[in-house]
């Protein structure tokens, strides 16, 4: 077992994940999201094992062209487009997909002179008011890509949502019937669904769905749990029981001395902390499993060393720590810290040992 801080990878997690999400959508592709590092999970080698989905998405051409030398010949499709047009001799030499969702981006497009063209993912902002381009520009847009040598036909359209992992919020309903009314009979695949589109909005799958979250077995509706998606966590966060020491009642523990002991206790202190990419603002309560037994952080989360509270129990010393997992949901830590899973699992450090395994 790791002395140190370990991120086990479950492929074959991954893969049911995969399954789940196609039985959920089956009538659309699957454009799997590998920015931010594969959430955390590690982007080659979640890439790798990513054989039957229909294409990859990443945020910047940094993660594209880090899969391209990790032998990955899949479709890749950039999210956030070019940033300049001077990446677009790199866009065609690569054979990468842009998302377009901005008027100076479609000028550099239709300008540059390029060896060949390129597919173009069109974005309209229907709601979201972060990217994409504004539905009374649409049809002028549109047109000016569809006269351009430089984009292959027919587009694609999508558009994203802003609230969709709140099944009773109705912005979900009116971006899709904006968007739909924006393109009207427009020639072009559609793409809608991010994973709460997925899970929670199944009119809105289209040709392709936009799977991140969900690929690694986490809810993306609010205050939800993998479980009720049949969905399985891929990721086990843990570490090891580095010391077992006795407490008075009375006695603080850690930084600040902000946790007194109300009793005679017994406390593990576990080998991980905020350099590795734990929460430093989980509070007193926050569980780990020790035996496949929950314990509850006490004392504040150090940059290496977290203490719990065991109280009379014999734990030994280099027994595993799970910090979340398949038993303890990362959605319920994320709720704990008052934050959401997707930061939980994207900050973890380079200090952290990966391991890939299957069942």
């Amino acid at each position: 077992m790791s002395r140190r801080p370990l991120a086990q990878i479950n492929t074959s997690a991954l893969l049911h994940n995969v399954e789940r999400i196609r039985d959920m959508a089956p009538h659309s592709k699957i454009l799997a999201v590998l920015k931010a590092n594969a959430y955390g999970h590690g982007l080659l080698a979640v890439a790798a094992q990513l054989k039957d989905v229909h294409a990859f998405g990443v945020a910047r051409i940094d993660e594209a062209l880090m899969l391209r030398a990790g032998g990955i010949v899949k479709p890749i499709v950039l999210l956030e487009g070019f940033f300049h047009a001077d990446e677009l001799s790199q866009i065609v030499a690569s054979n990468l997909q842009v998302v377009v969702h901005h008027p100076a981006q479609v000028e550099a497009l239709v300008k540059a002179e390029l060896e060949s063209p390129i597919h173009v993912w069109l974005k309209i902002d229907s709601g979201m008011h972060r990217l994409g381009v504004e539905p009374a520009d649409f049809k002028e847009i549109y047109q000016k890509l569809c006269q351009s040598k430089n984009v292959l036909q027919p587009m694609r359209l999508m558009t994203h949502f802003a609230c969709a992992d709140e099944k009773d919020n109705p912005a979900t309903a009116r971006q899709l019937a904006l968007f739909r009314q924006t393109i009207g009979d427009a020639a072009g695949e559609l793409s809608i669904a991010n994973s709460a589109g997925v899970v929670g909005w199944p009119q809105s799958h289209g040709d392709w769905v936009r799977p991140g979250l969900a690929l690694y077995g986490v809810s993306p509706m609010d205050k939800g749990r993998s479980a009720a998606h049949a969905l399985r966590p891929v990721m086990t966060f843990s570490s090891s029981v580095i010391a077992v020491r006795q407490v008075r009642q009375g006695d603080a523990v850690g930084y600040g001395a902000s946790w007194v002991a109300p009793k005679d206790t017994r406390l593990a202190v576990v080998a991980i902390g905020y350099g590795d990419g734990y929460p430093r603002n989980a509070p007193c309560g926050t569980p780990v499993l020790i035996n496949g037994k929950r314990y509850p952080i006490v004392g504040r989360v150090s940059m290496d060393m977290t203490t719990v509270d065991i109280g009379d129990d014999e734990i030994a010393h280099g027994a595993q720590v799970i910090l979340w997992g398949e038993d303890l949901p990362v959605e319920e830590i994320a709720e704990q810290v008052q934050t959401i899973p997707y930061e939980l699992l994207c900050n973890i450090t380079s200090r952290v040992q990966f391991r890939y395994i299957g069942d």
